[in-house]
């Protein structure tokens, strides 16, 4: 299930994504929140300005989804749909467009609160509705729409009423705007726009994200608590200020994303039987490709490190995984043939879906996360936090939730803890845990756990201006090294000694990145770190020399199917004849360069969701390979040493 703000912010934020689970027979449904009428002007550029006639706008862009949906179903653009109404609490009734077609479906689901709507003689939005108590948000229901009449939801009523699709639905994944966005300085360069202040995002996204969030945490805690609920994942995905960030697609995925909201934007000389319009016209007939800011180009996810963590244990080999499913941590506790088992619930919760996990030195699991540990109305009411789980040798205080353990966040200010990143940590050969976040000015801030069990306070690293998703390894000198991407190069940080600060890297490495790295520990103790070139589906995987801190080399550039963050099996010989990446099961674009490319498959009808992690066995063992299915299942695969296979 997609929640998003208005009609296109599917196609332009999480498409290809969209698409691929469409394409993998995942039924999929998309929920409208606005009405996107804005002030109901369908202008084709170039051209005179029609007269403004809202609910026709409404239509038309409504009508250019379902052209957009049914191409990516593989159908004619005017395919009819089913049009009906959903019941939804409080009398209340919202449109539903399903079309269906050889045992696979979509459902279209428009709420239609207005975009823009007075109240009292003053201004109300989607913004109002999240921070006011009071407000009420008319809706605008489309020309020709069998919703019977307008209504109005205030904040409240428009949580229960996505709690109420979500119980209907129950999907297993559910996508969303970011709740949080990256505060961005607004310049010649980058005019404010429609971006709301303080945060570089349309303020319907943000808002929308943050009403889904409060649904599903609702929805996860209802009636039976987190057994009321399927176990979901979450993603959630970048908006306007992709513009900020290099363009991560490679050029055919560009071309299909474009396709699709060609047949979104339509044309006024269409006939596809909609007397309102065929389509949103400004965005049509390659016009939306040639103005783009980035977000045709772009796709960036704001977890981009998000899925499952896996341990080898030393003792008997066995791997457990952890992961956020239902906005709580799960763990998986390995069986004896390798499988995983049974789910546990670890509580915590609501967290964002990416997590960090590393073994400290009495063998305990150390498992971060990003907490919402405020989620509502106002300022004072959304406030981020870094958390931590225990999890001691053999399962000691496995089920005591008590155990969370708060470590805050590198920002005071409640307003500005929503922009902290999620954590990454590694345990260094001396014992002590690193941990890192991006903090709220686009730097890296870190905390250092001692072997007495004391933390340090909160530090920030020099230099930065780095994406979300940072990659940590620790080299065969016992040295902790931590990069980033840049908006122009990757960042990298690296301690001069086992015991010393970390401290800028030795240089900036060779290409440009589309997306954020993985970096590993070859057996040879150097460090490979790996990363997609910007605009493109080559792989760059570069190699720092073990024992040498200023010696690097390029192993691999090769084009690797799909975009987004790849991983790098760990544990391996750095040889680019033994190199081997791990994509997820639904990438989408060209030929990959060789064999050792692994992709996570998951068994029977449940895709990969997202990117593997890796992790390495003891003593020598296998590295190991794990992603969750869409069903919530944990796929567990054993990299065999030197054959590129699994």
């Amino acid at each position: 299930m997609q929640i998003v703000a208005h009609p296109d912010d599917d196609l332009f934020f999480m498409n290809p994504d969209v698409a691929q689970t469409m394409e993998n027979g995942v039924p999929v449904t998309s929920v409208y929140i606005t009405d996107g009428g804005s002030f109901g002007v369908n202008k084709v550029p170039g051209r005179p300005a029609p007269e403004a006639d809202v609910p026709a706008y409404v239509s038309a862009r409504q009508q250019g989804l379902r052209q957009a949906y049914a191409q990516m179903m593989g159908l004619p653009l005017f395919t009819p749909w089913e049009r009906g109404t959903v019941r939804l609490p409080g009398g209340r009734e919202a449109e539903l467009n399903r079309l269906e077609h050889l045992g696979r479906r979509v459902d279209l689901v428009f709420l239609n609160l207005r975009m823009h709507a007075r109240a009292g003689g003053r201004p109300v939005n989607l913004t109002h509705l999240w921070k006011t108590p009071g407000v009420l948000l008319p809706t605008q229901p489309a020309a020709g729409s069998p919703v019977s009449g307008a209504s109005s939801y205030g904040h409240d009523d428009l949580v229960q009423a996505l709690v109420a699709l979500l119980r209907r639905y129950r999907p297993t994944l559910i996508r969303t705007l970011d709740p949080d966005p990256d505060a961005q300085v607004h310049d010649q360069r980058h005019p404010r726009g429609s971006d709301q202040r303080g945060y570089s995002d349309h303020p319907d996204h943000t808002a929308a994200a943050l009403f889904a969030w409060r649904a599903l945490t609702s929805w996860a805690a209802g009636p039976g608590g987190a057994a009321g609920a399927p176990a979901f994942q979450t993603e959630a995905y970048r908006g306007y200020y992709n513009q900020r960030w290099p363009h991560n697609l490679p050029p055919q995925t560009v071309a299909l994303k474009t396709r699709h909201l060609n047949a979104y934007g339509g044309d006024p000389s269409w006939g596809c039987g909609n007397s309102s319009g065929c389509g949103d016209y400004s965005i049509g007939g390659d016009r939306v490709l040639a103005s783009d800011r980035g977000w045709v180009r772009s796709t960036h996810r704001r977890y981009p490190t998000a899925g499952p963590r896996a341990v080898v244990d030393a003792d008997d080999g066995r791997t457990t995984v952890y992961a956020v499913l239902g906005t709580r941590l799960a763990r998986w506790s390995g069986r004896p043939d390798g499988t995983p088992g049974d789910p546990e619930d670890l509580g915590g919760g609501p967290l964002a879906p990416s997590i960090a996990v590393t073994t400290a030195a009495d063998g305990a699991h150390l498992v971060f996360a990003l907490r919402f540990s405020r989620l509502g109305p106002g300022v004072r009411h959304n406030v981020r936090e870094v958390v931590m789980l225990r999890q001691g040798p053999r399962g000691e205080g496995r089920d005591r939730e008590e155990t969370w353990q708060s470590l805050g966040s590198p920002e005071t200010e409640p307003r500005r803890t929503r922009l902290t990143g999620t954590p990454v940590a590694v345990t260094g050969a001396d014992g002590r845990t690193h941990l890192f976040v991006r903090n709220g000015h686009k730097g890296v801030s870190t905390r250092v756990l001692d072997t007495g069990g004391t933390w340090s306070p909160w530090r920030r690293l020099p230099g930065g201006h780095v994406q979300e998703g940072l990659a940590a390894t620790v080299d065969g000198d016992g040295r902790v090294h931590l990069f980033a991407a840049s908006s122009g190069w990757m960042e990298h940080w690296a301690q001069r000694g086992a015991r010393g600060r970390l401290k800028k890297g030795s240089r900036r490495l060779v290409a440009r990145p589309g997306d954020v790295p993985d970096a590993v520990t070859a057996a040879d103790g150097s460090v490979l770190v790996g990363y997609r070139r910007v605009a493109s589906d080559r792989v760059m995987v570069e190699r720092l020399a073990a024992g040498r801190p200023a010696r690097w080399s390029t192993v691999a550039d090769r084009p690797v199917s799909g975009y987004g963050r790849v991983a790098l099996v760990g544990g391996r010989r750095p040889e680019a004849s033994d190199l081997r990446i791990a994509v997820g099961g639904g990438a989408l674009g060209g030929p990959d360069g060789d064999s050792t490319v692994i992709r996570a498959a998951a068994r029977g009808a449940a895709p990969v969701l997202g990117t593997p992690t890796t992790a390495v066995a003891p003593h020598g063992g296998p590295a190991v390979m794990v992603a969750l299915g869409l069903d919530g299942i944990p796929v567990v695969t054993r990299v065999r040493e030197g054959s590129g296979s699994a």
